[in-house]
């Protein structure tokens, strides 16, 4: 009943949110009295997602360590992270491939009406390419210290891993420490149980700023290509639910509405991470044991981004559609491949998805203009991609459960 009162509360803050952001611009057309308006109520979604932040890395340090601590032995831990990694790559190529046919059928840069930037204008996006190699060492923290700090997920993720792997070691010696993780891992998410009851507050706030600064009218202007993007998340989570149903059965669909808060959250907040903790409890209700939850959900911050990957091979082409710039079949797979790598580990960096694009535009000749073509309804594209993003990891982990056996029914 207190989940049901949240959501309708998130539901009823998003409304409220537009419907104010609307009354605002329709009191003044001065674009800094609009943008002063935008900042100072923006402040309350700020704080609240840096509340979120706070709970984020010490939550999934200690959940991961007491998981893995329980699984017993290093084998365990190198069998369910293989069949995790499994599922994300699969997960991630039907992502990128679905963005890639979907955009190509819709051809939504096509015929574009919108005027185009100019060549040499700067989209004020730092482009931020990453190889392989920088990859992989950057997994590996200089300091557990540092990686906490900047709420870097996956370098937590690496040190509670051999944090934890050396507590399963050392056996009865390190079962109070374990047992210490455990509970410092409860009272994060009693904590995450107060800072959810700010969630509509946050909500409210983030809309009325987004709709004050940009209007609604911006939805018209480009209602093709938002609505072209969201049949193809619509076809994404068919997919991810399709196939989870073939594991977990028709759960999945109980599944769906149990993480109807976080998907909302998410999608309101267009912020995946802030709906980080209530995804991992409504899992834990699920049937999801701790110890899968723990392990699985952090790295699919890292590794699955669904809904990011799908929008990075769909708005590429996009662009490219938009400047008359053809993209031969071999290129094309050639960039699903380059974001294969490139989106990994961009959970956590603002805009990240935009960032990832614009070191992309250049390896295929299409100007870093283009994204000030879509930077405009940028937020209402990342709210779509956020949600999906945690039906995605979602979907993963209680997967994963059941190939462990550790899913209740």
């Amino acid at each position: 009943m207190k989940s049901k009162k949240l959501t309708l509360f998130i539901l009823l803050g998003m409304v409220l949110g537009i419907l104010t952001g609307m009354f605002v611009r329709s009191g003044t057309t001065d674009p800094a009295a609009l943008k002063s308006f935008a900042d100072n109520i923006g402040m309350l979604t700020d704080i609240f997602l840096r509340l979120i932040k706070m709970i984020i890395a010490p939550l999934v340090f200690t959940t991961l360590v007491a998981g893995i601590a329980r699984m017993g032995d290093g084998k365990s831990v190198g069998r369910v992270g293989g069949k995790t990694l499994m599922w994300f790559i699969s997960a991630s190529l039907l992502s990128l491939t679905l963005g890639l046919i979907m955009v190509n059928l819709l051809k939504p840069g096509v015929a574009v009406n919108l005027p185009l930037p100019d060549l040499h204008a700067d989209s004020g996006i730092k482009a931020s390419a990453m190889s392989v190699k920088d990859f992989i060492t950057h997994a590996f923290p200089k300091s557990v210290f540092d990686a906490m700090a900047n709420n870097e997920i996956l370098q937590i993720v690496v040190f509670s891993l051999f944090f934890g792997t050396s507590c399963a070691a050392l056996g009865e010696r390190a079962k109070l420490l374990v047992d210490l993780m455990d509970v410092a891992a409860h009272v994060m998410l009693k904590l995450t149980g107060y800072v959810m009851a700010v969630a509509p507050i946050a909500v409210f706030a983030a809309l009325a700023a987004t709709v004050a600064k940009d209007g609604l009218a911006i939805l018209g202007t480009y209602g093709k290509f938002l609505g072209e993007f969201y049949l193809s998340i619509l076809l994404l989570w068919s997919a991810l639910i399709l196939i989870g149903g073939l594991f977990i059965g028709p759960r999945v669909l109980t599944l769906v509405r149990s993480i109807r808060e976080p998907i909302l959250l998410a999608f309101s907040t267009a912020s995946s991470e802030a709906a980080y903790p209530k995804t991992l409890e409504q899992l834990e209700r699920f049937g999801v044991s701790n110890k899968i939850a723990s392990f699985v959900l952090p790295m699919g911050y890292s590794f699955n981004l669904d809904g990011s990957m799908m929008y990075c091979t769909f708005a590429t082409i996009f662009l490219a559609q938009a400047f008359n710039i053809p993209l031969t079949l071999t290129q094309e797979i050639t960039m699903l491949l380059m974001f294969m790598v490139t989106s990994k580990g961009m959970a956590g960096v603002p805009r990240a998805s935009l960032v990832v694009i614009a070191a992309m535009l250049p390896q295929f000749n299409i100007p870093e203009a283009g994204l000030l073509l879509i930077l405009g309804i940028d937020h209402f594209l990342d709210m779509g991609r956020s949600a999906t993003n945690v039906m995605g990891n979602s979907i993963a982990t209680a997967v994963v459960a059941k190939w462990e056996n550790e899913l209740k029914s």
